[in-house]
């Protein structure tokens, strides 16, 4: 157990059975009231928001959290198997944790994965994917309108939205968090 008065942004704890991360920490002393720290949390499983306030000599549970970068190296049904890059050991990750950016994992990417006790509780994928279009309409001569999409299927299978000069073959980046068309990768 530790007090309040030692978490720091980033910390994960136990709270109310919960696990959550500490994203702001603040110390307030109201007037002629007692100090307090004000805290905002987010729930590892649900990524809702909590916000609480701890008295200063209020005992909380600090969980350790390992994170590391792991490999992707293929899907395995509702799971996706990864490995350490540093001991060679494999794991199966549930999908979940990774949100709706896992349709933009390739085999050989980076993912980020932390763990409690060797329980995975999140997982992270890189801000941005270079990706292959593998098929997309041909762009009709003269339809030139500003800021005009069209459907496309990168080498994952996801369906994006690109400009009318995409091609099939192209290397594009897209955004793994919003799904969105970057820019062309660079040769």
């Amino acid at each position: 157990m530790a007090k309040a008065s030692e978490l720091k942004n980033g910390n994960f704890i136990r709270f109310n059975g919960e696990l959550l991360q500490v994203e702001e920490f603040l110390h307030r002393t109201p007037g002629n009231l007692r100090a307090f720290y004000q805290a905002r949390m987010r729930n590892v499983k649900s990524g809702k928001l909590v916000e609480y306030r701890f008295r200063t000599d209020e005992e909380v549970t600090i969980a350790r959290v390992e994170t590391s970068d792991y490999q992707y190296l293929y899907d395995d049904g509702s799971s996706l198997v990864v490995m350490d890059n540093t001991t060679y050991d494999q794991h199966n990750i549930p999908k979940a944790l990774f949100g709706p950016a896992v349709k933009f994992l390739k085999e050989g990417m980076n993912v980020i994965v932390a763990f409690e006790s060797d329980e995975p509780i999140m997982g992270q994928v890189p801000g941005s994917a270079e990706l292959e279009v593998t098929y997309t309409e041909p762009a009709v001569k003269g339809d030139t309108s500003s800021g005009a999409l069209k459907n496309a299927t990168v080498e994952t299978g996801a369906e994006i939205k690109v400009p009318l000069f995409i091609n099939i073959g192209d290397r594009i980046k897209v955004d793994t968090a919003t799904g969105a068309y970057v820019e062309r990768a660079k040769a």
